[in-house]
């Protein structure tokens, strides 16, 4: 490894020449207190900025063994240490001059959400921050001094300030990891105690705007119905009261503008931890929980629908149902069969984005249009046994029918944001009107046999790891061969070479840099995991794996870039399901 002031001399030795000379200094530099690695040098100053990485030895970092010992406060300190750093580069950023991204310093910028970034890794050995400078240029001629200013001035200032635990407000990092201990407590507890969430009282489930997650100033603090509520006695927070959303069907009701919506966004978005401020950060929802909508234009491969969808006109096989291009209730129906695949545990459901025609049929239209002419079973109708046979419950914002009074087991109605526990009132008015038809028969679990189709012939190969620098967090630079090229649309999706994949209905995710991750994961099955058949499920059991054993670095080749955040199993699967490629059986 070669020393900073070999660096030094490095760059002032190209100072003036073209740009390309630059990548000369790709490799690794040991700093005080840090290892710097200069993993990849961009084309010219208006080109993606430079990858960059610091590995600080967890010794010398100085942070008590307890705050990264489990795996949710080592994200959460790994979300901590990433939000300081950003704030770090904002005093130095562009401070260096040049054209184009000159002088660039940017780091991940954590929303609400404590997510397992790239952008920050903790090992047994070392605290790993990955980042992107703009290696200054005039024109295309290396203005060296001032690449100099950001390595040798910038640099480590922000380091300094940013993981070394003296320097640390050390109160901030203990609440942070003691606030991710106890959501996780209430996380544990759901299961434990049969419920699908909890929300505690005094929480702000608003947001400022439809461009803010942010909570909104002066809203309504949530506070739950007496008969809903249960008090937790957290590890540091103490007691805390709020509202336990028991396990079965769950109606959210109200007239519009009273905060349906805003509830159920909550939950969706409970399956993740918030940071302190947040508002939300005792909203908890079982962590497998998928919010369903109806997808038009989706494509579907393979899935088993038969369970809502039979008898098509076309004769065609419902059991084994493909298409390119899914009306509203074909693609809700294969979200719940894919649903189950994925192992949810609870659906969330509004009633706004789903197909009318999917959810519910009404008495006069099951009159007109007699049960033999229509494919369809309604939502309604497999609700209840897909919590008792299946065990998944169900939350449903329902605005417009009736119907599913009959089949709730819990029924809030939102009331000026104001939630109000008529369950009983309900119930009792049920008894005097006629049900509808609320159970289908032959309700079965489908079997998931679904393979993924083999990938691009440039697929899987055997690497000789002659050559490789190994790097002491893991990792290694391996020799080049063509990969599926990417490219990430925000939180809409991606592209794999020509094959676009179509993420924008997935509304648990939460952040573009999980996007980028599902990216870099479905070229990793595509190139890796298809050269012999594998269920949909024997696959994100292979990625999860991978995950754990090699982190980032299964996914990623040269070198692991900042800018990926973990998916959850459930956007895993749903990745693999908008893959259009061909799928067997």
């Amino acid at each position: 490894m070669k020393q900073s002031e070999e660096l030094r001399t490095m760059l002032r030795s190209i100072d003036h020449k073209s740009y390309p000379a630059y990548k000369s200094l790709a490799g690794a530099y040991h700093f005080p207190g840090y290892t710097l690695f200069i993993d990849h040098v961009q084309g010219d100053p208006f080109a993606s900025p430079s990858s960059l990485s610091v590995e600080i030895p967890v010794k010398a970092a100085g942070f008590p063994l307890s705050f990264y010992s489990s795996h949710v406060c080592k994200a959460a300190l790994e979300d901590h240490l990433t939000r300081i750093l950003w704030k770090q580069f904002q005093d130095f950023n562009f401070k260096a001059k040049g054209s184009g991204k000159s002088g660039l310093l940017s780091v991940s910028r954590c929303g609400q959400e404590i997510l397992e970034r790239s952008a920050c890794q903790i090992s047994d050995a070392f605290i790993t921050a990955r980042f992107h400078v703009g290696f200054p240029a005039f024109g295309r001629t290396i203005c060296a001094g001032e690449l100099e200013k950001i390595l040798f001035d910038f640099l480590p200032k922000c380091v300094e300030q940013s993981f070394f635990y003296h320097r640390l407000n050390k109160k901030a990092v203990e609440d942070t990891v003691f606030l991710a201990e106890d959501q996780e407590f209430i996380r544990n507890k759901l299961r434990e105690e049969g419920l699908t969430a909890f929300i505690a009282n005094g929480s702000v489930l608003p947001r400022e705007s439809g461009v803010s997650d942010k909570p909104m100033k002066g809203s309504v603090p949530f506070i739950s119905p007496k008969s809903m509520e249960k008090t937790f006695t957290l590890p540091h927070k103490g007691p805390i009261t709020g509202m336990a959303v028991p396990q079965g069907i769950t109606l959210i009701v109200g007239g519009g503008y009273h905060g349906k919506s805003t509830l159920l966004e909550a939950l969706q978005n409970g399956v993740y931890n918030h940071i302190a401020g947040d508002g939300r950060e005792y909203a908890i929802t079982d962590c497998t929980a998928i919010k369903l909508r109806a997808e038009d234009g989706r494509s579907i491969n393979n899935v088993n629908i038969s369970l809502f969808i039979n008898d098509l006109p076309n004769k065609k096989d419902t059991s084994r149902f493909s298409t390119l291009d899914a009306s509203g209730s074909t693609s809700q129906a294969a979200g719940i069969v894919e649903g189950i695949e994925a192992e949810t545990k609870l659906f969330l459901i509004d009633e706004d984005t789903s197909a009318t025609n999917f959810m519910v049929r009404d008495e006069f239209m099951q009159q007109v249009i007699s049960r033999d002419k229509e494919p369809i079973t309604p939502f309604l109708e497999r609700a209840r046994d897909l919590y008792l046979q299946a065990g998944i419950s169900t939350i449903l914002v329902a605005g417009s029918s009736g119907a599913f009074f009959h089949i709730a087991d819990t029924v809030i109605q939102m009331d000026s944001y104001k939630p109000l526990d008529i369950t009983e009132h309900v119930k009792s008015m049920c008894q005097g009107r006629t049900a509808p038809k609320t159970r289908a028969s032959h309700f079965e679990v489908p079997m998931f046999t679904r393979t993924l189709s083999p990938g691009p012939s440039r697929g899987k190969e055997s690497f000789s790891q002659k050559g490789e620098r190994r790097r002491p967090s893991g990792g290694f630079t391996r020799p080049g061969r063509e990969h599926m090229k990417i490219k990430a649309f925000g939180k809409d999706g991606f592209s794999l070479d020509k094959e676009n994949i179509d993420l924008r209905y997935l509304e648990q995710l939460n952040d573009s840099e999980q996007t980028a991750a599902l990216a870099y994961i479905l070229r990793y099955v595509l190139e890796n995991l298809t050269d012999r058949p594998m269920t949909f499920r024997q696959i994100v059991s292979a990625v999860n794996k991978a995950i754990e054993k090699d982190g980032w670095a299964a996914f990623t080749f040269s070198y692991v870039p900042c800018g990926l955040a973990k998916p959850r199993t459930q956007e895993i699967f749903a990745c693999l399901n908008r893959y259009r490629g061909s799928i067997t059986k």
